[in-house]
């Protein structure tokens, strides 16, 4: 035991001796964003500069260490007992929410913060917030601009050695990661994590207005913009705003007049093949999705969703003019109109416009008899 506590006293010695030989100057004008980049693997402690660490190493020659006797890593006595479980598995620590295992108590208290949404590590740049230490000094390097590492491919260029080993997966198709359900594999630990919850049904991410649960954070965001109304993506030519930023790449399409799918019934292109495939249902007469309450049939998911509040009378749109709510962004757009008195349907015959595409249908019936 005395042998332990001089030891540690060493090790502290070390730290304190090389930090006061540091440069007053320099500590009082670092930033954040150079603190504590290395790091001790063998007691967890982290310094400023390489050459500090370095120093600390010789502490350990003197400190007994224990090698593990399945992969021969040594550690001191207080982590090798967490080290041993990456060897059996075992899991000691679980969650009280939603049971999950963790074999380090630290990795349980990272995990609870996605349930309570605690985010403790703050940039004092931006103020924007995280969960973890080390995605916040990962993130201080967005405003130094600091990209350290390059990919010997394409030349990418990233921040963390991290994000360079994930994006160079890309290059390999390396699929790290198996699911241990259905065998499919991943490139990215993040990815795996978000694909089992298909399996487990978990869904940690819930809407504060509607209570609508997600398994990615990222659809919650942008479901959440439905609510707002918010559509932070506007194309360049016509100045359409969408939500969601793969909707505008879609959107886009449509200025490039390719439509490279075609009905192999009636010919009809199209730009994008699900588009095709929910006008060929036209044809097969085909509904797949049903209403698990009144069991009506379906061509198209957005129609049972639309259809779906007719049974729980949810509105989520909702008019930033009026407050006046509605079930659909159609029947918002179309109120809209008679706030702006915006009319986009205009008769080819006589010029005259309108709000809505039904009085235009029905406004051509006095120029013919004829239904356009």
């Amino acid at each position: 035991m005395g042998t332990v506590r001089k030891t540690n006293e060493m090790c502290l010695l070390s730290v304190q001796c090389v930090t006061e030989n540091y440069n007053d100057e320099i500590l009082e004008t670092r930033t954040a964003m150079d603190e504590k980049h290395f790091i001790c693997d063998t007691r967890k402690v982290e310094f400023p500069e390489k050459n500090f660490l370095n120093k600390h190493f010789s502490c350990h020659k003197k400190e007994k260490l224990h090698s593990c006797n399945i992969c021969n890593k040594e550690f001191t006595q207080k982590h090798i007992i967490g080290h041993y479980r990456t060897h059996t598995n075992k899991k000691s620590f679980s969650c009280d929410v939603c049971h999950k295992e963790f074999s380090h108590k630290c990795r349980l208290i990272v995990h609870y913060r996605t349930h309570t949404n605690e985010k403790p590590y703050s940039c004092d740049v931006c103020r924007k917030e995280y969960s973890r230490k080390q995605n916040l000094n990962l993130h201080y390097r967005t405003h130094a601009n600091e990209k350290s590492y390059s990919c010997d491919v394409c030349h990418k260029e990233f921040s963390s050695k991290q994000d360079l080993y994930r994006h160079y997966r890309n290059h390999t198709k390396e699929k790290l990661y198996s699911c241990v359900v259905c065998h499919k594999g991943f490139s990215q630990k993040s990815n795996l994590n978000v694909h089992s919850r298909i399996h487990t049904n978990e869904k940690p991410y819930s809407c504060d207005v509607c209570r609508k649960e997600f398994t990615r954070k990222h659809n919650l965001t942008q479901h959440y913009r439905t609510h707002i109304n918010e559509k932070p993506y506007s194309c360049n030519f016509c100045h359409k705003k969408f939500s969601v930023k793969v909707k505008l790449s879609i959107h886009y399409q449509t200025h490039s007049n390719k439509k490279p799918y075609s009905c192999d019934v009636c010919h009809k292109k199209f730009s994008q093949e699900s588009n095709l495939n929910q006008h060929y249902r036209t044809h097969t007469n085909e509904k797949p999705y049903s209403c698990e309450v009144c069991h009506k049939d379906f061509s198209q998911k957005q129609h049972l969703n639309r259809h779906y509040r007719t049974h729980t009378n949810e509105k989520p749109y909702s008019c930033d003019v009026c407050q006046k709510e509605f079930s659909d962004t159609g029947n918002l757009n179309r109120h809209y109109r008679t706030h702006t008195n915006e009319k986009p349907y205009t008769c080819d015959v006589c010029n005259k416009t309108f709000s809505q595409k039904s009085h235009l249908n029905s406004h051509y019936r006095t120029h013919s008899s004829q239904k356009p």
